[in-house]
């Protein structure tokens, strides 16, 4: 499995956004928050083509990354594969890129997690640690000392 990265412009925004909503359809409908529009507003709110990429596999589009720098930290902002690559190495991969980037920064990760996603189990996985809790959302950060954690 070969992972690459193609960059994003602002033509790419319904592309994007219809990766968000194949990815985050399932966990939305759980707790009665499925909303396409909600879903594009959300997304738009923190779009940066400058630091979107597609994630590629094998030259395939499997879902987007968008991380960026914030004062003392890298935010990642969105990390989505779309349900048919889910559970195959991925986002694993993903994550150690934006982890390699952090790193140089020598800035710590922050990322919020739906309550109640599969994605709070990922994030832990990979050495991310809660540190905030609101209604709909989980915060978690991973410090640039964290300990290298074995990719899954």
């Amino acid at each position: 499995m070969k992972v690459t990265f193609v960059g994003t412009t602002h033509h790419d925004v319904d592309a994007l956004v219809q990766i968000r909503i194949e990815a985050m359809r399932e966990s939305l409908e759980q707790i009665g928050r499925f909303d396409p529009q909600r879903a594009r507003d959300r997304f738009l709110a923190s779009f940066d083509p400058a630091f979107c990429r597609f994630i590629l596999v094998d030259g395939a589009c499997a879902g987007f990354v968008l991380a960026r720098p914030v004062d003392d930290y890298l935010a990642l902002d969105h990390l989505y594969i779309v349900p048919q690559h889910q559970g195959k190495g991925i986002g694993s991969a993903v994550l150690a890129s934006v982890f390699a980037d952090a790193d140089a920064r020598s800035m710590p990760v922050k990322v919020g997690a739906l309550r109640g996603s599969a994605s709070n189990r990922f994030y832990q996985r990979h050495g991310f640690l809660k540190i905030e809790e609101a209604e709909w959302d989980i915060y978690y950060v991973r410090d640039v000392r964290a300990p290298r954690l074995a990719q899954s």
